[in-house]
């Protein structure tokens, strides 16, 4: 029973480093959108939108860990 609140206080700040991981998509993700609009503009409506959905994915991994975190402290 000892080791399970430092166990848990370890998954809770591993969870929460799925932030920097979502950060790094979606700053990924905008670059290469802004890249694909200079090189074709007038596709710009499409690549806007897969761009979207691709930050969309990558903040839902944020939040996810977020929520994982959040349960794991609330057991601590």
């Amino acid at each position: 029973m000892d080791s399970v609140i430092p166990m848990a206080a370890l998954g809770a700040g591993v969870a929460v480093l799925t932030g920097i991981g979502a950060a790094i998509g979606i700053s990924i993700c905008a670059g290469k959108g802004a890249e694909s609009i200079a090189r074709q503009p007038e596709k710009e409506s499409s690549i806007r939108n897969l761009s979207f959905l691709g930050m969309v994915l990558c903040e839902t991994c944020a939040i996810y860990g977020l929520l994982i975190s959040l349960l794991l402290f609330s057991k601590l």
